[in-house]
């Protein structure tokens, strides 16, 4: 590969490219050469993504709760060389609160829609490919009303190990963020800072995360042919605080 463009001929499937940091991904990896297939259920977002992108781009929108869905994106997507899924549904709340199909969305985009895309997906990688997913802090630093989100990403740490023994040599891999700035954190308002400034001080890397943290640890998932079956903490050592 060129040392300059290092993702220069192959193609990435980006499920979740409508989102902040599935975005950022789809800039960097176009920057680096690679042609992009722009996946996730708002084909509006997923379209302005891909005008903004210096390389090639397809669209093709995926829900990751629908099977036919998911074998629609496998037959556009065609052969490829990696596959990064950001997608997450919250279903936050007391559990005697909770409703059963914020539930099952947010277990299918964290551990069905994985498993499936897996299935349907997993003869298409070329040689050296990978599959990288986006689990959570949550499931090592669980909380009141916070009960699904740190099962679902719990249950996608342990689905990347199983399925990076099954579908060998297939590559499976998963990012774990901490507290990142990537603007989720805006709804705080004038709260937002002391509360980043209070993580800053807890956690031991002493700083919040920021998107371009994530965007290289995927980069590092992608790029290393000796990682698999690994959650990569993103978090400053937040889980350990």
């Amino acid at each position: 590969m060129s040392s300059t463009k290092p993702l220069e001929r192959q193609r990435l499937v980006v499920v979740g490219a409508g989102s902040h940091t599935g975005r950022l991904l789809a800039h960097a990896a176009s920057a680096a050469g690679a042609a992009l297939i722009l996946a996730g259920p708002d084909p509006r977002k997923l379209e302005w993504t891909a005008g903004e992108l210096p390389g090639p781009a397809e669209v093709v929108p995926v829900d990751l709760a629908e099977e036919g869905s998911i074998a629609t994106l496998a037959a556009r997507a065609g052969r490829f060389d990696h596959l990064v899924s950001t997608a997450a549904m919250h279903a936050n709340g007391p559990v005697a609160e909770l409703e059963l199909v914020d539930v099952q969305r947010a277990f299918a985009a964290k551990v069905i829609g994985p498993l499936l895309l897996a299935k349907h997906m997993v003869g298409q990688v070329n040689a050296g490919g990978s599959f990288t997913f986006f689990s959570g802090l949550a499931a090592w630093r669980p909380a009141p009303a916070r009960t699904v989100m740190a099962t679902t990403n719990g249950a996608l740490a342990f689905l990347v190990q199983a399925l990076a023994v099954e579908i060998a040599p297939v590559r499976v891999n998963a990012i774990s963020p901490g507290i990142v700035d990537t603007g989720s954190w805006d709804g705080l308002g004038a709260d937002k800072e002391a509360f980043l400034r209070g993580v800053a001080e807890r956690n031991p890397a002493r700083r919040v995360g920021t998107p371009d943290d994530l965007i290289q640890a995927v980069l590092f998932a992608i790029g290393n042919p000796y990682v698999t079956g690994t959650v990569l903490h993103v978090d400053g050592g937040g889980r350990l605080a």
